[in-house]
C-alpha cells in the first residue's frame, strides 16, 4: 500500500501447519525489512499469521517481531492491523476510539 513504488505497508501473510513453512515465511520478512533498510525507505513490514508451524518455532517468532518491529497480527489481533499500522493513514472515514 499505497502501490509498489513507493508503498507505505507490505503485508506478508501466512497459513501454516508446518515448522519449515513458518520457518521460510520468517527469512521472507526478514529480508523485506533489510530491503527496506538498505533502501532508506520507511515503509511498515507487518506479518499476518496463523497456524500451528508458528507456535512450535519460539526462536523464529522472536525473528518475526524484530523485523517488523512488533507488527505481528494472529487472528486474534487481527482487528488492530488497520489502526496499529500506517494503514489507517488511508483511511476514508475516522477510525473510531474505541478501537485506537
Amino acid at each position: 500500500m499505497p502501490d509498489e513504488f513507493n508503498p507505505a505497508v507490505v503485508i506478508e501473510a501466512k497459513l501454516t501447519e508446518d515448522d519449515g513453512t513458518a520457518r521460510d515465511k520468517v527469512t521472507r520478512v526478514q529480508r523485506l525489512s533489510t530491503l527496506r533498510d538498505e533502501r532508506g525507505m520507511s515503509y511498515d513490514v507487518v506479518a499476518c499469521i496463523a497456524g500451528r508451524g508458528f507456535k512450535v518455532r519460539r526462536n523464529d517468532m522472536r525473528r518475526f517481531l524484530l523485523a517488523t518491529n512488533g507488527l505481528v497480527f494472529t487472528l486474534s489481533s487481527i482487528e488492530h492491523l488497520v489502526s496499529h499500522t500506517r494503514i489507517r493513514d488511508f483511511g476514508t472515514r475516522p477510525i473510531p476510539s474505541d478501537i485506537q
